[in-house]
């Protein structure tokens, strides 16, 4: 997969790009954990997300955000690195043009940033929240969360406790037009040890799902005069 830099706010961000052969193929972004504790565009999971997407015909970018590897500036505790991913997804339009639709992958840190991108940018049609950690970070701008996604969570996750993540769900469950859909891995910790394979297999089966057209909202009924 091509090593690419483009620009970013703060710099040059290091980014690995596949574009699909398909011109109006959508776009995928996948975001990586926290920078201050070892979060890098190279993580497993972060990996096998981008390869996820690809494989299914995806326009898929993965990328550093400032400050880790030979992408420029420094740790600006979520401001600055929603800013990249915006000029990130900014970047892969420019050259996709024909793509209508994007989807968004984070991983913890990750996926609180992607859940702010989500809400600038209407053309992210879905979105997958792995470990995100509503005990640390403040998701109440999502009101309301504008687009159906998977939120995936370990129950033996300490860093992000599945009864905060659980208050979230339901929070955003209670929302009309979207269908958010809540699984969780047994025994799994917050970096996923020895269960990658089994939050893969969930993120596969949610994604297939989506692309043939279920876990959407029932549209609402019109009413009868």
């Amino acid at each position: 997969m091509p090593e690419v830099i483009f620009n970013g706010p703060a710099g040059r961000l290091e980014g690995r790009y596949q574009p699909s052969k398909e011109k109006s193929a959508p776009i995928a972004l996948i975001l990586h954990p926290h920078p201050q504790f070892g979060g890098t565009m190279n993580n497993q999971i972060v990996y096998q997300l981008f390869y996820m997407f690809q494989k299914r015909g995806f326009t898929t970018l993965r990328f550093n955000f400032r400050g880790i590897g030979r992408s420029q500036g420094e740790f600006d505790h979520g401001a600055g690195e929603l800013s990249d991913a915006a000029s990130a997804l900014d970047w892969v339009q420019s050259l996709h043009p024909d793509s209508k639709t994007c989807w968004v992958a984070g991983y913890s840190f990750g996926s609180w940033i992607g859940m702010q991108l989500l809400m600038r940018r209407p053309e992210i049609e879905g979105f997958m929240s792995i470990a995100p950690q509503p005990n640390t970070y403040d998701f109440s701008f999502l009101a309301p969360c504008p687009s159906s996604g998977l939120i995936i969570n370990g129950d033996a996750d300490k860093v992000a406790p599945e009864k905060d993540v659980n208050g979230l769900v339901e929070k955003l469950k209670t929302q009309k037009g979207i269908l958010i859909t809540h699984r969780t891995v047994p025994g799994a910790n917050h970096f996923f040890n020895g269960q990658v394979e089994t939050l893969m297999g969930e993120c596969e089966d949610y994604l297939d799902r989506r692309l043939n057209g279920e876990l959407v909202p029932e549209p609402a009924a019109k009413r009868i005069r």
